[in-house]
């Protein structure tokens, strides 16, 4: 391309000013940095949900399902913050220690009906034993055999982490590409107008 050509198109070239792409990239960049702010915030309301949720005996599935499907497409809504963060950072105490309680009660009462049946059972085995005879030792060994004991629920079934994406195909995503690329080329654009200035101009 012969330099009276490359004057031609430097002419209607030079009407692209860098910082137009600037001034594009710096709102893209306010968009996309408020976007970030809006996705944490909504992580936070969905998170206090879950554990309202915890705390009230309500719909913990639905709440974990909706917390999940958001963090896991959003970008900035990692649940872990702050010096003071727990992990994994969901962690449904209530509805764990409900479970325990439950269980506590189930075994006591199952114990409790042993007991009875144990000393039923001991009477028609020892019918003229009282105190101190073989009664005390049967009902002993009846319960120690027939008792129920408390099964384990494991805490960790009831710990719960989701980890955000790099980027994510939403506002915040979209409004990041955008940013960086206006940003990029107000950069070629610069530097393409000093190379026209020096070498055709």
């Amino acid at each position: 391309m012969n330099k009276r050509r490359l004057h031609h198109f430097w002419r209607k070239f030079r009407l692209l000013k860098p910082w137009y792409f600037f001034a594009v990239a710096i709102l893209f960049g306010f968009i996309f940095v408020t976007s970030l702010r809006g996705n944490y915030q909504h992580m936070v309301v969905l998170r206090n949900a879950v554990y309202q949720a915890d705390k009230d005996n309500g719909d913990i599935n639905k709440a974990l399902n909706n917390l999940r499907s958001y963090v896991y497409g959003h970008m900035n809504t990692n649940l872990t913050s702050g010096a003071d963060a727990v992990y994994p950072p969901i962690q449904l105490k209530y509805t764990y220690d409900r479970l325990v309680t439950a269980e506590s009660n189930r075994v006591s009462a199952a114990n409790t009906q042993v007991y009875t049946d144990a000393q039923h059972y001991c009477e028609q085995l020892y019918p003229g034993s009282f105190s101190g005879g073989p009664r005390v030792p049967c009902i002993t060994d009846y319960v120690s055999t027939h008792g129920t004991k408390p099964q384990t629920i494991p805490d960790s079934l009831y710990k719960f982490g989701f980890t955000s994406p790099t980027w994510s195909p939403d506002l915040a995503g979209w409004s990041m590409v955008f940013t960086g690329l206006s940003a990029v080329l107000g950069v070629v654009l610069f530097l393409i107008r000093r190379w026209f200035k020096v070498n055709v101009a």
